[in-house]
């Protein structure tokens, strides 16, 4: 169990085998994927979770965490995070939107240094031998986790547009080609990419199980972007989802990611003149 501990500080996804010991010796494990698995066939002993628990509820901000950190502390608290106890977050790789990936990262930022995703999601823990079960109320425990926000993995509005332009800089856009392209088909203002952005629909790094893919490929196709493990890369989507994910993926890899949480639900609702979007296909895939 210690080798583990020491490895997830520095990885942020596991496989389900790995997620299977480190259930077994205790760990915290989050349920993310949708409602109906929660209902009929949730993992015990998960807690269910959605990311939206832990965001501003206000459009155009939904995809941003809570400012409030003693509320965000106490809402941790109460689903029995703890500050040295691993957590585990299990969500629909296939299906979903990156929910596991976005909560890792949402708890990553908040400076959880042991919180962790599941490769394959809920159907790589079933495979590896973790029966699913009729959901049940089970009492939790309050956790004593604190928060203590790292800014390594986040970027605001007006800091990344204050980065906009920089050499070293690959601005990734995260979402469907045709919302790329300029369709609003999630709540967008305005429609189009944020200038200089190439595109890299999120679920081009899993396989068709919502495996992820090598990492020699994934690199691949990162270096495809113009992207070396030197680059700041920023992601970003509709609402800093599918680019947690993304970020969390890319993290664990080695790159240098950062996700734009308020995404383009925030930059589409702010002034066009200031805040600009291109109507391409350039970079599309």
């Amino acid at each position: 169990m210690s080798t583990l501990l020491y490895n997830l500080a520095d990885n942020w996804i596991v496989s389900a085998d790995v997620a299977k010991q480190l259930l077994s010796a205790g760990a915290t494990l989050l349920d993310a994927s949708q409602p109906v698995l929660k209902w009929f066939c949730r993992l015990p002993p998960a807690i269910p979770v959605t990311w939206q628990e832990f965001s501003q509820s206000h459009f155009p901000h939904k995809g941003k965490i809570l400012e409030n950190n003693t509320v965000l502390t106490q809402k941790l608290q109460a689903i029995g995070i703890c500050q040295d106890k691993p957590v585990i977050v299990v969500g629909d790789s296939v299906k979903g939107w990156g929910e596991d990936g976005r909560l890792v990262w949402m708890l990553r930022t908040l400076g959880h240094e042991k919180a962790v995703f599941v490769d394959g999601g809920y159907r790589a823990l079933i495979k590896a031998g973790i029966n699913r079960v009729k959901a049940a109320n089970n009492p939790l425990q309050t956790g004593d986790f604190v928060i203590s926000r790292r800014s390594n993995w986040e970027i605001q509005r007006d800091e990344f547009k204050a980065i906009l332009g920089d050499d070293n800089l690959v601005i990734i856009d995260a979402r469907e080609p045709r919302e790329y392209a300029g369709k609003t088909p999630y709540g967008e203002k305005r429609g189009g990419h944020i200038p200089g952005a190439v595109h890299l629909y999120y679920k081009q790094l899993m396989d068709k199980h919502g495996q992820l893919l090598a990492r020699g490929e994934i690199v691949a196709i990162l270096q495809q972007k113009g992207v070396s493990q030197s680059t700041q890369i920023v992601s970003y989507c509709s609402g800093g989802i599918r680019s947690a994910w993304l970020t969390s993926v890319l993290t664990n890899v080695g790159f240098n990611a950062k996700n734009y949480a308020g995404s383009m639900w925030e930059w589409s609702a702010s002034p066009a003149d200031s805040y600009p979007l291109s109507i391409s296909l350039s970079g599309a895939d």
